[in-house]
């Protein structure tokens, strides 16, 4: 039966291989720990295309580097100004990996979370996680509000309540070539970024 879950509960349930909806320093998320059978229940859960990746959420540029993705000059000092917070770094990243969370190029997006409960989870593992929400429907912002939409559904394990989260969307931006571009705009400002990778 869905229900709201403790700290403890939430990490035992996404090490079993289920979904379970998660505060963010933006809105909720619904993660899921990465492999196959995990991701496809994210996808089906939110209706969500085949082709369109899930960012994956670490607790540390360590951990990102444990997934063996090539994390460059460019991507070191994006994370060193500013993770924790709402910045996606796409980075290159091994063909199995990219494959497993959906990707249709060899890469992955990388964020680092500025939450605590959320950091205490991914201690344990990354996860990918997507924002809680039928696919191009506006993102949950409360536990309740998740509960509202994914209770019924068999996909859906629980939910860890932290409270309400109405942050702004991360800023999406790739670094897998030698130039960077912004792929989505959000919390950090293209400038922001100008700012940070100016040598």
């Amino acid at each position: 039966m869905s229900k709201v879950f403790s700290l403890e509960e939430a990490v035992a349930a996404l090490a079993s291989g289920e979904v379970v909806a998660l505060p963010t320093d933006t809105v909720y998320g619904v993660g899921a720990a990465i492999n196959n059978s995990s991701v496809a229940k994210i996808f089906a859960l939110k209706q969500r295309p085949q082709d369109v990746a899930l960012p994956v959420l670490v607790c540390c540029v360590e951990q990102a580097l444990e997934l063996g993705v090539t994390w460059n000059e460019n991507a070191q000092l994006l994370s060193n100004a500013f993770w924790p917070g709402a910045l996606t770094i796409v980075v290159s990243a091994p063909h199995d990996l990219a494959q497993t969370i959906g990707s249709t190029t060899q890469s992955v997006g990388l964020r680092m979370p500025n939450n605590e409960a959320l950091l205490s989870v991914l201690k344990n593992s990354p996860l990918c996680v997507s924002s809680a929400n039928n696919h191009g429907e506006a993102p949950c912002e409360s536990a309740q509000q998740v509960l509202d939409v994914f209770m019924d559904r068999e996909m859906f394990c629980g939910v860890l309540d932290g409270g309400t989260c109405s942050g702004e969307v991360s800023t999406v931006v790739d670094v897998t070539g030698e130039d960077w571009k912004i792929l989505r705009s959000g919390a950090v400002s293209e400038q922001e970024i100008a700012h940070a990778l100016a040598k």
